[in-house]
């Protein structure tokens, strides 16, 4: 089993993430932001990775720095459990609507943290949410876990199904990129030979 588990302590959140990459979307959530639990739902179960994660922050401020601090501490513990990457497919994308939404990710597990987000939200808030928050998740999962990340929401109108379908989509595309490759054979899936240094 690829997994690991990161505890991340600072003056502004205390947070815990354990990750298996080869799971079966068992998620565990006590973070106090219910719509991002909802989404990291939505990852583990279609990327098939369990996920479990508490999160105590600053909340009576506002939910930047726990969001934050959750991309950040989901990237560390991503960068663990998926080791020196021999055999995967390293790569991955998806498309996946919602009614009228539609949105598309791709993923390459190079080593270098790059991250294009083009997510145009129709409102300024799901709930008490602050969708300007998933940026800076996504920001926050790439710098640690040394991803490439480009992330479109190509049409929607309902800001709910546009953060849906992309963290749906997320799922998917780490799903692929994680999975062995049976050609690749324990091989590096890069010329240079690495995907860590």
């Amino acid at each position: 089993m690829r997994s690991a588990t990161v505890t991340r302590n600072t003056a502004e959140t205390q947070i815990t993430v354990s990750v298996n990459l080869d799971g079966t979307g068992i998620a565990r959530f006590d973070t106090g932001v219910p719509f991002l639990e909802h989404m990291l739902d939505q990852v583990a179960r279609h990327g098939l990775i369990d996920l479990d994660i508490h999160a105590v922050g600053d909340l009576h401020i506002d939910a930047h720095h726990t969001v934050e601090d959750i991309g950040i501490t989901l990237g560390q513990a991503f960068a663990r459990a998926i080791g020196d990457k021999q055999g995967i497919r390293r790569y991955g994308h998806a498309y996946v609507p919602l009614d009228e939404a539609l949105s598309r990710v791709v993923i390459d597990l190079s080593g270098r943290p790059g991250l294009e987000y083009h997510l145009p939200f129709t409102r300024a808030a799901i709930g008490s949410f602050d969708v300007d928050l998933f940026s800076e998740f996504f920001h926050g999962f790439v710098n640690h876990a040394m991803v490439t990340l480009h992330i479109d929401n190509l049409r929607g109108v309902n800001s709910h199904h546009q953060a849906e379908t992309v963290f749906k989509a997320f799922g998917r595309a780490l799903r692929m990129a994680v999975e062995f490759d049976e050609r690749m054979a324990g091989r590096m899936p890069s010329t240079k030979g690495t995907l860590t240094a």
